[in-house]
């Protein structure tokens, strides 16, 4: 498997999420794909959906993007305090884990603090500001498979 690329569904927001996102992490975006620009006769997008975002994606490493949506109004609102599955990030370091927890865990929720885990790793799980849930760990145990 070459990469799974994680996605976000978000009530209007995902553009916001994304910069923050990028603030921490870094990098630029692959792609921003608005709902206006898929507008057409057969797909017609109302004037307050043109701007939402229909796909962003942001590199995460050498393989991997983080990839998000608006949900149309048409299909209903997110649940967005909902238990979605976890994005989990593998830091290269304490450091680097420290980085991404402290920078995406700001305005959010902590769940687990980071720390050294009694399975040998040094992780923590929160619930950033906008509801996604993620854990980020650093193995120092960790041999890369080539």
């Amino acid at each position: 498997m070459r990469a799974i690329n994680p996605w976000i569904n978000f009530n209007g927001n995902a553009e916001e999420a994304f910069t923050f996102y990028k603030s921490v992490f870094g990098g630029n975006f692959t792609k921003i794909i608005r709902f206006k620009d898929l507008s057409s006769d057969e797909f017609p997008v109302p004037e307050n959906e043109a701007n939402k975002i229909m796909a962003i994606g942001l590199p995460m490493g050498k393989h991997n993007v983080l990839m998000a949506n608006d949900v149309p109004e048409f299909m209903g609102r997110v649940n967005e305090n909902e238990n979605r599955s976890k994005i989990s990030i593998s830091a290269e370091s304490r450091e680097e884990a420290d980085k991404f927890f402290n920078g995406l865990s700001a305005g959010g929720s902590i769940e687990g603090p980071i720390g050294d885990s009694p399975w040998g790793t040094y992780a923590g799980m929160f619930r950033d500001k906008y509801g996604i849930e993620w854990i980020v760990e650093f193995d120092p145990n960790y041999i890369e498979q080539v």
